[in-house]
């Protein structure tokens, strides 16, 4: 087989596996262990959102002040809870795993690309699997986090590859504007808030069945 699809560039929480749902009950559960109670509108607002972020939001939204020593210190909390949490392992997404094997199988090349940082992801790559991306880049790796393009630039230069010539897969609007303004090509697979349809943007309910036939029709020469 050959190729023009440089790389598949794999977001984790809510695209591989499952976790998105159990960030969220350590986000409602900072919020308690601040004395405060987290809305679902602002639950959902915080999907794919960065560590520093989240803590500010819950801090604003329990009514408490969001000065530096408060968000590292309620973001440590965030950090720990969570540690606990993955550790006990992380559901697959339905169709995941199946179709990192099949990318895989092709020898097409893949990076890890995730908001979260590198000591809970590395939690979570004792349930996924290191053997599935050649490289993987964290939140607490980048100048900046999604929906800034600067996570998958750095998963390219890492990889050596165009992001023009790559395929993204992801769940989250944030996501979805990291690796759209990179300049990848990336098919959505929603699993919370909605994505809103543009340029280069595919959709996908699951990814059940996902074969290489789709990244033919994403790149329609890039599949012998």
């Amino acid at each position: 087989m050959t190729s023009e699809v440089a790389a598949v560039l794999w977001d984790m929480d809510g695209t591989l596996v499952d976790s998105e749902g159990l960030w969220s009950i350590s986000m409602a559960q900072l919020a308690a262990h601040l004395g405060g109670e987290l809305s679902a509108a602002t639950r959902e607002e915080l999907t794919g959102s960065s560590l520093r972020r989240t803590a500010s939001t819950v801090l604003r939204e329990v009514g408490l002040p969001d000065d530096d020593a408060a968000v590292t210190s309620a973001g440590r909390w965030l950090l720990d809870r969570t540690h606990e949490v993955f550790s006990r392992g992380l559901p697959w997404r339905p169709g995941a795993r199946e179709a990192l094997a099949t990318v895989r199988a092709a020898g097409v090349a893949t990076a890890l690309v995730t908001s979260t940082y590198r000591e809970l992801t590395e939690v979570a790559l004792d349930s996924i699997g290191r053997e599935w991306f050649d490289v993987t880049v964290c939140g607490d790796e980048v100048s900046a986090t999604k929906p800034d393009p600067a996570p998958y630039r750095r998963a390219c230069e890492l990889l050596g590859v165009d992001p023009s010539a790559c395929v993204a897969v992801e769940d989250s609007p944030t996501g979805t504007a990291s690796a759209a303004a990179a300049g990848a090509t990336v098919l959505v697979v929603p699993a919370g808030p909605d994505v809103a349809a543009g340029e280069r943007r595919y959709f996908r309910d699951t990814l059940v069945g996902f074969t290489l036939g789709d990244l033919r029709l994403l790149h329609p020469t890039s599949v012998e």
